[in-house]
């Protein structure tokens, strides 16, 4: 009766084929052809959702397959600016507004050379579950652009992040497309952003968060990405009975989402082992303490340095090209970027004890490699509920920029809290088995999923 009462609440058909769904992909494949981040990360979604496509006919007949892997524009721009040298140089900027049946798009901004339009669709496309799972009223958008920060003055991201802005200003705005940062993105670069946003439009809104505290930002904004995912993880452990305390764990990445899930995983008793760069790999077996954070919050924020000073200054192992996922931990939080986990990396996790993995970056671990964790039992957070905060904060700034208000980091605090516990219940009660595991990947789809195309239902053929 339990088994019965599960299919006709989630769906799922016993037995169902995958042929119709690989039928839909190769559809898929040929319109979009050269799109290989983008049709990965939609098989993922549909490979959970695709038995209660089956099953819902209203989904079939609204065509929300079809409609939902369709975004709903896409702006690409040229980007002119001039370098310190008087050169003129020139880069490709993107806006990609997948899904706004929730919501206004929102989504990051990443400044990266490997930005193109298959990646920033796969984000797009990501980031309108991720913002359904938050329960705010928040739609799906990425944007970006083929710059990299690094190796830039001020006076040049500056210029770059104006010139961006120049084109960008025609598509966003407070109730219908509103960006945030992302990698290469961080607080200057929104500073800079908005300021040209602000002087194009004679407007002092709220079309861009990640601001300042003094001028309309949240509190607990840079913390809220690392924040959340250990929040998530706490919430996971403590459906198993498990604590964070006393367990190791191994994070990449150094920046702001790996800064602060080590912070917060540390003051919760964790021992965090491990950080990385696109350079290579640390590993402090002592675990950091809140003075070699500090180090590393300056090293990475103020000097723009590498985290292989950190190994120098403090004497301990450093890996070129290296990654932390070859070292035995209890947890594995991979923070950095994506695909950065593959099917090697996940059986050296495995072999090495590890036995939770949540991801901290969007997408950093590759389908094979999860298939490995979830078939070896491993606890296996996906990004798209884990790393949720820092769009919940977001959400939290525009509710704040709409009522002309500001609010306490405690309060702030709590509603991340909040907002984190209630994603995983939703993972729970849509990813829960017959045998009382939890699939996460298929909770936060399926639940992701349902929303969306319910919504895209109710508001007819648009």
């Amino acid at each position: 009766m339990e088994k019965q009462r599960k299919e006709e609440e989630h769906g799922f058909v016993e037995g169902a084929s995958n042929s119709s769904l690989e039928a839909f992909m190769n559809v898929l494949r040929e319109k979009d052809r050269n799109e290989a981040e983008f049709h990965e990360t939609v098989y993922e979604v549909f490979e959970s959702v695709w038995p209660l496509v089956q099953k819902k006919e209203k989904y079939r007949q609204h065509k929300i397959p079809e409609r939902i892997t369709e975004p709903e524009r896409v702006m690409q721009f040229r980007v002119t600016w001039v370098d310190d040298e008087g050169e003129v140089q020139v880069n490709r900027g993107y806006q990609v507004g997948f899904n706004s049946a929730i919501g206004p798009y929102k989504g990051g901004l990443r400044f990266h050379p490997s930005v193109n339009l298959d990646l920033i669709k796969a984000l797009a496309f990501e980031q309108t579950f991720k913002n359904c799972l938050t329960g705010m009223p928040m739609g799906g958008g990425k944007g970006g652009a083929d710059f990299d920060v690094k190796g830039k003055s001020d006076s040049e991201i500056m210029r770059f992040c104006q010139s961006f802005m120049d084109e960008l200003h025609r598509y966003i705005g407070h109730n219908s497309m509103i960006p945030a940062g992302d990698i290469g993105v961080g607080k200057q670069e929104i500073g800079y952003l908005f300021g040209q946003y602000k002087r194009l439009e004679n407007k002092f809104t709220g079309a861009i968060t990640g601001k300042g505290i003094d001028w309309g930002g949240s509190e607990l904004r840079e913390e809220a990405t690392g924040y959340g995912l250990i929040y998530y993880l706490c919430e996971m452990f403590d459906a198993e009975g498990q604590k964070i305390e006393g367990k190791s764990v191994a994070i990449s990445g150094s920046g702001n989402v790996a800064q602060f899930a080590a912070e917060k995983a540390m003051q919760l008793g964790a021992e965090v082992i491990s950080l990385s760069d696109s350079d290579g790999v640390i590993y402090d077996p002592e675990g950091l303490n809140e003075s070699k954070l500090n180090y590393v919050k300056h090293l990475k924020n103020k000097e723009k340095g590498r985290i292989s000073e950190y190994a120098e200054h403090y004497c301990v192992k450093y890996i070129e090209n290296g990654k932390p996922w070859r070292f035995p931990c209890d947890i594995a939080l991979p923070c950095a970027t994506q695909n950065e986990i593959n099917a090697d990396d996940a059986k050296k996790l495995v072999t090495n004890g590890c036995r939770c993995v949540v991801e901290g970056a969007n997408k950093p671990t590759k389908r094979d490699a999860v298939k490995i964790f979830l078939n070896n039992d491993l606890l296996f957070g996906p990004g798209k509920a884990a790393n949720a905060g820092g769009v919940a904060v977001s959400g939290v700034e525009m509710s704040q920029n709409k009522m002309c208000t500001h609010w306490s980091r405690s309060k702030v605090d709590k509603k991340i809290k909040n907002i984190m516990k209630k994603i995983h219940e939703a993972c729970v009660h849509y990813g829960k088995e017959d045998n009382s595991t939890i699939n996460y990947v298929n909770g936060a789809n399926i639940a992701g999923f349902t929303k969306v195309a319910n919504a895209m239902v109710q508001q007819g053929v648009v």
